[in-house]
């Protein structure tokens, strides 16, 4: 068997994860239109995915999404500009700046927070809700187990 042939019969886990991530996000993007946020693209989502409304250190959303800090700088000079998110002074510490949503960048979340509800919801409905709440709780537990840099 060709190793194209198996990886289609049984892909690996970096495959499978990949395949959800994709269509989630394709999902996602191509719905958001709908609400007016059309100048957004998949790579935003490592910020607006991990922002607190009160506002979140650029260290920290490299962290979260695993991204390096460089990148996230970039993805934050893109939604400046597009005015989904500011910078203001940490008011914990004087040397550091807080992204923080504007209103626009507030009501995207809230979009996105109930796009990805539907589709919960439709993969909940596919698979039966108990399993799909086990699903979630051990790839969890699978995140939570993988080292990060």
């Amino acid at each position: 068997m060709r190793r194209s042939e198996r990886k289609t019969l049984d892909p690996d886990l970096g495959m499978l994860t990949a395949r959800l991530l994709f269509r989630v996000q394709h999902e996602l993007t191509a719905s958001l239109p709908e609400r007016e946020h059309t100048d957004l693209k998949p790579k935003h989502g490592a910020i607006l995915a991990y922002l607190d409304a009160e506002g979140s250190r650029a260290t920290d959303l490299a962290r979260f999404s695993g991204q390096h800090k460089q990148v996230i700088g970039t993805l934050v000079d893109e939604l400046v500009e597009l005015g989904y998110v500011r910078r203001e002074p940490d008011p914990a510490d004087r040397r550091a700046k807080l992204i923080v949503p504007t209103d626009r960048g507030l009501a995207e979340m809230r979009a996105s927070d109930a796009i990805l509800e539907r589709i919960e919801q439709r993969y909940a409905d596919a698979i039966g809700a108990a399993e799909f709440a086990q699903f979630k709780a051990t790839l969890r537990r699978i995140a939570s187990a993988t080292p990060v840099e």
